[in-house]
């Protein structure tokens, strides 16, 4: 059974490489997806093939992105990671930012297990 790091490492590169598939491996089918912004939850979503179609929408909005993991801490049944964020936006968005333009963020992900599948994933900026 591989380690919750070695997972997480390779959800991250999968999601650096924009590798849905990859980024599907190691997910149970009933995954709870939660985006948490400011504070506020901006999505919420159930099951893998949701997870999917998001996943892939996603990938429109970017020329590239990158996640970086600066810090891991393990607590029970879950895994909290700190993550440093890269992204080239490929479009308008309705807040102001522009096509062109680079994010730099902050943030963290909380990767709940069930044995060796991640039964819920909380990103958090």
């Amino acid at each position: 059974m591989p380690s919750r790091e070695t997972i997480i490492k390779n959800y991250i590169s999968a999601y650096n490489q924009s590798d849905v598939t990859g980024m599907l491996t190691d997910l149970a089918d009933d995954i709870v997806f939660e985006n948490i912004q400011n504070g506020e939850t901006t999505l919420l979503q159930n099951g893998i093939e949701a997870f999917r179609a998001q996943a892939e929408q996603a990938l429109a909005y970017f020329t590239e992105r990158r996640q970086t993991i600066t810090a891991i801490r393990h607590e029970g049944d879950r895994t909290e990671i700190d993550i440093s964020y890269h992204a080239v936006l490929a479009m308008d968005f309705p807040n102001g930012l522009r096509k062109g333009q680079a994010i730099e963020l902050s943030g963290k992900s909380i990767f709940a297990f069930k044995g060796d599948k991640v039964i819920r994933l909380t990103d958090i900026s």
